[in-house]
C-alpha cells in the first residue's frame, strides 16, 4: 500500500514539476510568436504530465520511479538556468 501512495505522490507531484518546467523551457525557446509558443508548450505539458504518471507506475521500483522523475526535472531546471536558453 505504501508503494502505491509513493508512486501516486511521485507521479502527481513529479509530473506537475516536470510539466511546469518543460512548459517554461518550451515557451521561451520555441521559434514562433510568443502567444503561440506559450499555447503550444501548455498543450504539450498535458502529454508530459500524463507520461510522468505512467512512468511512475511502469517503473520496476519506487526508487526507480522517483529517480526517473527527478533526473528529467533537474535537467530541465538546469537548462532554464543556462544563459541564452530564453528564460
Amino acid at each position: 500500500m505504501a508503494a502505491i501512495v509513493l508512486r501516486v505522490l511521485g507521479g502527481v507531484g513529479g509530473g506537475y514539476g516536470i510539466a511546469a518546467l518543460s512548459t517554461m523551457l518550451l515557451s521561451t525557446s520555441l521559434p514562433m510568436p510568443k502567444a503561440e509558443a506559450v499555447l503550444t508548450a501548455s498543450m504539450a505539458s498535458f502529454a508530459i504530465f500524463a507520461g510522468a504518471i505512467v512512468w511512475a507506475f511502469a517503473a520496476r521500483s519506487v526508487a526507480r520511479a522517483w529517480l526517473g522523475l527527478a533526473i528529467p526535472a533537474a535537467l530541465l531546471a538546469l537548462a532554464l538556468l543556462i544563459p541564452g536558453s530564453g528564460a
